[in-house]
């Protein structure tokens, strides 16, 4: 897991690039009425603003919000399952980010709904949360965390060291 601000940064932003693809291919393929191959490609159109929005909000809100409201449950220093912790971080991250990122969709990609805005981003909140939470749980952040963990092990750990004369 990270331990500096860089590593933090690093990581958010492979979770979101993985969290946001998945979830804009699931979306185009709600609209389309199934899946197809060309949902694939369709999804990349909308990866860059998407998920600047979502590091952004990750990042600097929601990142903090989670590890906050999971510290106040999990304690690993009392002896909890640290993995319980991990678990909880990810779920009130999809908690928190769903509603935001469905709303950021809803407004950037129905803004013809009108007065319909609400109801629309209801559905699409409903629809999302649940493929969300999955994907956090089943896919993104482990592969995620095991990407991470490959790639802090490749770094050189740069250690300071002041040495008394």
């Amino acid at each position: 897991m990270p331990k500096t601000k860089w590593q933090e940064a690093g990581f958010t932003i492979m979770m979101v690039l993985v969290m946001v693809y998945a979830m804009v291919c699931y979306n185009i393929a709600l609209d389309l009425g199934g899946m197809e191959n060309r949902v694939f490609l369709m999804a990349l159109r909308e990866m860059p603003l998407m998920c600047v929005i979502a590091f952004l909000l990750d990042f600097f809100f929601v990142g903090h919000v989670a590890k906050k409201a999971a510290m106040q449950v999990v304690h690993p220093e009392r002896g909890d399952n640290p993995f319980l912790l991990v678990m909880l971080i990810s779920a009130v991250s999809v908690q928190c980010m769903c509603p935001l990122m469905s709303l950021v969709a809803t407004l950037l990609f129905h803004h013809d709904a009108g007065v319909e805005m609400i109801g629309v981003w209801i559905k699409t909140m409903v629809f999302n949360f649940p493929m969300a939470l999955c994907w956090q749980f089943f896919a993104a952040g482990p592969l995620v965390r095991f990407l991470f963990g490959k790639a802090m092990k490749l770094v050189p750990q740069h250690h300071t060291e002041i040495a008394a004369e």
